[in-house]
């Protein structure tokens, strides 16, 4: 590796963009989500720069380039758009000792800015080190079809639980307390839209001293499908298929979309691997339940047309999960 990867504390710490273009706004509202002071060196600054400087939240500087603008800083991104005056700057950056990022040019860079995938606190950063930026970026669109939306409130309350655990649980089993918080019931609570259940769910298993030890609840999600395309996937339908213990395919023509499920989990393709094509619904559905009596997570792949009939007699936490975007 050329680049160490590693965050970086910045409240309270400067960070210097030199240039006032539409190159440097990228930055800064890269860098407006951390709680580092923001200075702007330049001439001139466009309207949403200006805005922030007009707001508080930024500093203009317009003296002349030296290298006491940057002493101090614990990072210096540069943008002026000017292929030659980039690299004069660059020198200067680094005879004041600061880490910098010349923009597009990565063999002027100490310090390279990858794709990001915010969950605040939970962060997932992606670098090629400036070889494959298109890669970074169609790997970070895949992630943020995994990692929920709101996935980060979940990992902020287990942080704020953590001295709660720590004088709660006993030592040997904390470990297996967060793998049931994050694998099992809370965390398919709250990916479920149930945050309040979830939230509950963690701080009664802390007052009982650790995570519950009966094996956890079984789940069955039932995707109605009307299209084919496993690109027209919802995402919590891809999520779903991903935690599956058991995935049930009414129909032949949706084993493509099996592709997204967890790789051992187990398959049931109507017509293909087991039963005929005439398989009654009740039969798929009696699988289904002795799945979830033993506590596994079903995904049943159904028809559009069939939907209701086949909820009919499935537990009352059944989640119904829209399986394709419209």
């Amino acid at each position: 590796m050329k680049f160490f990867p590693m965050f970086l504390r910045m409240a309270e710490r400067d960070v210097v963009i030199v240039g006032g273009g539409e190159t440097a706004a990228q930055k800064a509202r890269l860098m407006l989500k951390t709680e580092a002071h923001l200075s702007f060196v330049a001439a001139e600054l466009e309207p949403e720069l200006q805005a922030l400087v007009s707001e508080g939240r930024a500093h203009h500087v317009t003296d002349e380039i030296s290298e006491s603008l940057f002493e101090g800083a614990a990072l210096v991104f540069v943008c002026t758009e000017d292929e030659a005056r980039d690299a004069e700057i660059y020198q200067i950056v680094r005879r004041a000792g600061a880490l910098v990022n010349v923009v597009d040019r990565p063999d002027l860079c100490e310090a390279t800015t990858p794709s990001l995938v915010d969950r605040d606190p939970l962060v997932v950063a992606i670098g090629t080190e400036g070889a494959a930026p298109v890669l970074a970026r169609q790997i970070k669109t895949r992630l943020e079809e995994i990692l929920e939306p709101k996935l980060g409130e979940f990992v902020a309350f287990g942080g704020r639980m953590r001295d709660a655990v720590a004088e709660s649980v006993p030592r040997e089993k904390r470990r297996p307390f967060w793998r049931w918080v994050y694998h099992e019931t809370p965390r398919r609570l709250f990916a479920s839209g149930a945050e309040r259940a979830a939230f509950d769910t963690i701080k009664a298993a802390i007052n009982a001293g650790g995570a519950p030890d009966a094996p956890g609840t079984g789940q069955v999600a039932l995707l109605p499908v009307g299209a084919l395309d496993p690109d027209l996937l919802t995402l919590r339908a891809v999520q779903r298929l991903q935690e599956a213990d058991l995935v049930i395919c009414t129909e032949p023509e949706f084993a493509p979309m099996l592709e997204l499920a967890r790789r051992d989990a187990a398959r049931i393709v109507v017509g293909r691997d087991y039963g005929t094509e005439d398989w009654l619904l009740s039969d798929q559905r009696n699988v289904a339940m002795r799945a979830y009596d033993k506590g596994q997570r079903v995904v049943w792949l159904v028809p559009r047309r069939d939907a209701e009939r086949a909820a009919l007699g499935l537990p009352a936490d059944l989640e119904r999960v829209p399986a394709v975007r419209v």
